[in-house]
């Protein structure tokens, strides 16, 4: 049974969102355990700080590839068969990552499990705003990202242990139960699927040159300083403009560009997320090398302290969900974002000496901040296009967030390779990675408060149905 904008009986309704949330619990979990995990890979690997930032890195840069083809894909053919695709992609990939034995064959995993995440970032909003009536929409989205912020406090702590009891390959088996349950339900209690009225034609030219751009220039970012580095962030900015051209003569484009053009909230909207994902995703990476190499706390202890941060974005997303369903999501997400760029700017103070307190005010500080920015963008965007285009919306909204988060660790990567170059992180280095760290939390805090300009003036939204 294929379903357009039809509404759902209640209890098929409860069952989309249960295995949504699932999902967003799990692939969060994946990503936090893993980044608790990074020392212990360097030192079993024998991996480099260049090199070791492009284990998230890599996972974040083919998601950002493929997102958008993806998304279309999944208004052609059905988002739930994409999405249910990419739930068993994730499975198999996550279980070639943990066997790799050396640290290019874990990259390779983490590219390959990039491609299969990206089914479910360009599917898991526009399922959701598929169910939900508008009314609803806000508070459905709360629940989604709350979950999101559930994973990524459980991941530090179950990889933190697990690693303690075992290595830190079983970070990357972690989610796999859970994402068994999803492909249960959406097998089993979902007989239905979403697609948009007007299926189309698939825009490969256009999926092609975006893929290739986004390739290109972040292998370029991480290879800064150097010239061959600079001549790749060229080609991928051509790229960009080409792809950009092209899809605004497309009949049925992968991103929509022409909603940029004409519709300020939906462009707005998009453009503080990347911004905000761009400052605030490296935060746990950074804090996670901070607390083991700087305060030499064990891999659970740091996971333990870690939770703060998505707890508080965990009690605060529906809450902030429900606000945007009622009052102007501008505003609240603003607010987060000024509180976000003051939590940033209190860790870029952190040092060696710093207490275990101070740790903690931080991460609460920019979890309040980042959750109260998400819902009520997400909600804005969503409520800025008509049910049609969910899809594209959705896909549009992943690709500034996984582009953001990957410019964030892009960001990092350049600070690192501009501070430390391609070394091992021993003692001797540990005042030098100190002052890496707070130069990323700087930078991240400029541009958060810059980033508040821009959610502030996207003007009102008029949610459609």
């Amino acid at each position: 049974m294929t379903v357009g904008s039809q509404r759902l009986d209640e209890s098929m309704r409860r069952a989309t969102l249960l295995m949504v949330m699932l999902n967003s619990i799990s692939t969060a979990m994946m990503l936090s355990a893993v980044n608790v995990a990074l020392p212990d890979v360097a030192r079993d690997l024998a991996i480099d700080a260049v090199l070791l930032s492009w284990i998230p890195m890599s996972y974040l840069m083919a998601s950002a590839a493929f997102v958008l083809a993806f998304g279309r894909l999944a208004d052609m053919f059905g988002r739930k068969r994409v999405y249910l695709i990419g739930t068993a992609g994730v499975i198999v990939t996550s279980a070639l990552a943990a066997c790799a034995s050396t640290g290019y064959e874990l990259i390779a995993g983490r590219l390959l499990q990039g491609v299969c995440a990206a089914m479910l970032y360009a599917t898991n909003v526009a399922i959701v705003s598929s169910v939900f009536p508008p009314e609803k929409r806000g508070a459905a989205i709360g629940y989604t990202i709350s979950t999101i912020y559930l994973g990524l406090a459980l991941g530090p702590v179950l990889g933190g242990w697990l690693i303690e009891l075992f290595n830190w390959r079983v970070t990357f088996l972690v989610h796999i139960p859970i994402t068994c349950i999803v492909l249960f339900i959406g097998c089993t209690r979902l007989p239905i699927e979403w697609n948009a009225d007007d299926p189309g034609d698939f825009d490969a030219l256009g999926a092609g040159l975006y893929g290739l751009a986004i390739i290109i220039f972040m292998m370029g970012v991480a290879g800064l300083p150097r010239t061959p580095s600079m001549i790749m962030i060229l080609i991928g900015m051509l790229g960009f403009w080409l792809f950009f051209r092209h899809e605004r003569h497309h009949s049925h484009p992968v991103f929509d560009v022409e909603l940029f053009y004409t519709n300020r909230v939906f462009t707005m909207s998009c453009l503080a997320a990347l911004v905000m994902y761009t400052t605030t995703f490296a935060n746990l990476v950074l804090i996670s090398l901070y607390l083991q190499y700087l305060k030499g706390m064990t891999p659970s202890a740091t996971g333990m302290l870690m939770m703060a941060q998505p707890l508080m974005m965990a009690v605060v997303a529906p809450i902030s969900g429900k606000l945007s369903d009622r009052f102007e999501p501008r505003v609240i997400a603003s607010s987060g974002m000024l509180v976000a760029a003051i939590g940033l700017g209190l860790f870029s103070s952190l040092e060696q000496s710093s207490s275990i307190a101070a740790v903690v005010v931080c991460l609460l500080v920019t979890g309040l901040g980042f959750s109260l920015f998400t819902s009520p963008n997400t909600n804005a965007v969503m409520g800025s296009v008509d049910s049609g285009d969910y899809g594209r919306a959705a896909g549009a909204l992943a690709v500034m967030r996984v582009v953001g988060q990957m410019s964030s660790m892009g960001l990092v990567a350049l600070v690192f390779a501009l501070a430390l170059g391609p070394i091992q992180i021993t003692p001797a280095v540990y005042d030098t990675l100190g002052r890496a760290i707070s130069t990323c939390f700087t930078a991240g805090a400029t541009l958060c408060a810059l980033g508040m300009i821009l959610s502030f003036s996207r003007g009102r939204v008029h949610v459609r149905g």
